[in-house]
This record gives C-alpha cells, sequence and structure tokens, in this order.
C-alpha cells in the first residue's frame, strides 16, 4: 500500500491571528484561502516544498454539529487541550527564539526529553499545542 500524509487540520477562531502565527511567525506560505458564509479555511505549508499541509478551519463548521458540541469544543481549544501538532526543524534554538519574539505563547522552552527528544512547545491563537522538535 502506498500511502502518505497530505493534510492535517486545526481549529482556528481568528483567521487574522491564525495567519500572523503560521504565515507572519513559523513562515509557512498560504496554499490555499476559502472563505464560505463569514467562515474561512487557510491553508498553510513550508515555503517550497511538497510536505504535507496544514488546514486551518472553523472549530465545528459542519451542520451535525450541535451547540453543546460546539461550546465543549471551543472550551477545549481554550484550554489548549482540543488539537495538537507536532513540527520538526534544523535548529530548534534559533526557531524557538524567533517565535518568542514574535509574542507567541511559549508553553516549553527548549528541552531534553527523557524519551530521547529535544523539543518545544508553545501555542497557537486558537490554543492548539504546537510542539516542535530538533531534527537528527
Amino acid at each position: 500500500m502506498d500511502i502518505s500524509i497530505h493534510q492535517s487540520f486545526l481549529p482556528h477562531n481568528d483567521p487574522d491571528e491564525a495567519l500572523a502565527f503560521y504565515r507572519d511567525a513559523l513562515g509557512f506560505e498560504v496554499r490555499n484561502d476559502v472563505g464560505y458564509e463569514g467562515m474561512r479555511w487557510i491553508t498553510v505549508a513550508p515555503p517550497g516544498s511538497d510536505a504535507p499541509s496544514i488546514v486551518l478551519h472553523p472549530p465545528a463548521a459542519g451542520p451535525g454539529a450541535t451547540d453543546e458540541e460546539r461550546r465543549m469544543i471551543n472550551e477545549m481549544m481554550a484550554k489548549g487541550t482540543f488539537a495538537s501538532i507536532v513540527l520538526a526543524t534544523g535548529d530548534l534554538d534559533d526557531t524557538f527564539d524567533k517565535l518568542q519574539a514574535s509574542g507567541a505563547e511559549v508553553v516549553q522552552e527548549p528541552m531534553d526529553q527523557p524519551y530521547g527528544v529535544r523539543d518545544c512547545a508553545f501555542r497557537d491563537p486558537a490554543g492548539n499545542m504546537v510542539r516542535i522538535k530538533q531534527l537528527g
């Protein structure tokens, strides 16, 4: 079987803040920006690569979500417990410094984990956990 990851989805509750984090702070390029009935789906990815993309989407936008489910999702997003992603970089310390300088919310400074990974963590503007690990 030949299967690869094409896209991953993360919710956002403010498209402009999401762009400021993923495009401006992380340096991703915008591959698609689609609006529909006051909502926006924004696809971002590392520039010039065939890497899988991230689709930043309105939370619980589907017609099957109940008001209670939407409320719970928004509460979980606010606490940072709804969604997460792990990114990788060749220079963790430099990436950390740039993200911290952008005003991103630091969750964990770069550190060596007992399971063999050096990483750091931020929360994006919607509350999603963004962990970044050192390559190599």
